[in-house]
């Protein structure tokens, strides 16, 4: 699997990056998880953002969106048989919701702790596996681990990604039958 950032395409703020709305007494406040979902489902929503994405047959392509309340957003596109692999998004909330296509998102539905460990053994019954289909999305938050896929063998799908605070590194995860293993850490040098 390829990862092929679009370079040419500068960052785009579309109407659905608008600030978020203040809550009553939480002026400048970080954006909620679910301000966070809001926003990728309002730019999701938005067919010219959407449509502004050039797609890759050979590898996921992204564009760098302006997300609310100083947050890190995202617009991704997948081809079919496309995934992220295990990973984390550290200390970081995050939402995100597919603007065309379906993805799937398998996640363990445990909190793992925040560093310090290379391996753990999975106990039954943590696995969770979600179907996203266009519209369709989920917030999470920090330490959440997990993959999301675009099981398709024939067609791109397309999301919107936000987290905040902006991305200050990845944990990325092998796994066999019930063990996890820490294999790297990226920072965001690693990525942009």
């Amino acid at each position: 699997m390829s990862v092929s950032p679009v370079s040419p395409v500068s960052p785009v703020s579309p109407a659905a990056s608008s600030a978020v709305p203040s809550r009553p007494g939480a002026r400048d406040a970080p954006p909620t998880q679910a301000e966070l979902l809001d926003f990728a489902r309002r730019a999701a929503a938005d067919a010219e953002l959407i449509s502004s994405l050039p797609l890759d047959p050979e590898g996921r392509t992204w564009i760098r969106l302006d997300g609310p309340g100083g947050s890190e957003a995202w617009l991704i596109g997948w081809p079919p048989g496309t995934g992220t692999g295990w990973h984390d998004h550290a200390d970081s909330v995050g939402a995100f919701v597919t603007a065309s296509g379906e993805l799937t998102e398998n996640s363990l539905a445990a909190r793992l702790p925040g560093g310090g460990w290379q391996t753990l053994e999975l106990t039954e019954g943590l696995d969770r596996v979600r179907q996203l289909p266009t519209g369709r999305g989920r917030a999470f938050g920090r330490h959440h681990v997990h993959e999301v896929l675009n099981e398709s063998t024939e067609q791109h799908a397309v999301s919107v990604h936000a987290y905040y605070p902006p991305l200050p590194r990845i944990r990325r995860y092998s796994r066999t039958g019930p063990v996890l293993r820490l294999e790297q850490v990226e920072s965001p040098e690693d990525w942009q």
